[in-house]
């Protein structure tokens, strides 16, 4: 096995950051992973009033893994202790909606109109393939449409 790189963020909290760590880390209130990034910064705490802990033993008394704890204290050197216990908002999201306003409006619109010719009534798929000839979508999956019908309370029967 090859040697443990050298920690790169040091913590050292001052007095009032560690009472006030103290006081997230012992409340019934608070929410659970709070609690234990909470316990994770006094334990890994490098200061005067800190009992400082190596990562693994961090993540024994903690909970959290040391991967965890790693990025914790580089969020905790970037913003401070306490604003590193609050989740960060995500900037962007994950994926793009497909469905608007208008995209819905269209859906609604078609399923609300008569059936193909040699159609009893919509299925999803016809409505997806429907939505992606007419260019309203460049694709969609018959669970989209599902989903977004069930957003209606749509009823056609």
């Amino acid at each position: 096995m090859g040697a443990v790189p050298a920690k790169k963020y040091h913590i050292k909290l001052s007095l009032q950051e560690r009472e006030e760590l103290q006081a997230i880390a012992g409340c019934k209130k608070s929410a659970a992973g709070k609690v234990s990034k909470a316990k994770a910064l006094l334990l890994s705490d490098e200061g005067e009033y800190g009992g400082y802990f190596k990562d693994e033993d961090v993540s024994l008394r903690s909970g959290l893994t040391v991967r965890s704890i790693e990025r914790l204290r580089k969020r905790c050197c970037a913003v401070g202790p306490l604003t590193s216990l609050v989740r960060q908002p995500q900037t962007s999201p994950s994926r793009v909606k497909k469905f608007g306003g208008y995209e819905q409006a269209q859906l609604v619109k078609l399923a609300c109109s008569d059936a193909p010719e040699g159609c009893a009534r919509w299925t999803l798929d016809l409505l997806a393939n429907k939505l992606v000839e007419m260019n309203v979508v460049g694709s969609v999956s018959r669970e989209t449409i599902r989903r977004e019908l069930k957003k209606t309370n749509l009823n056609l029967g």
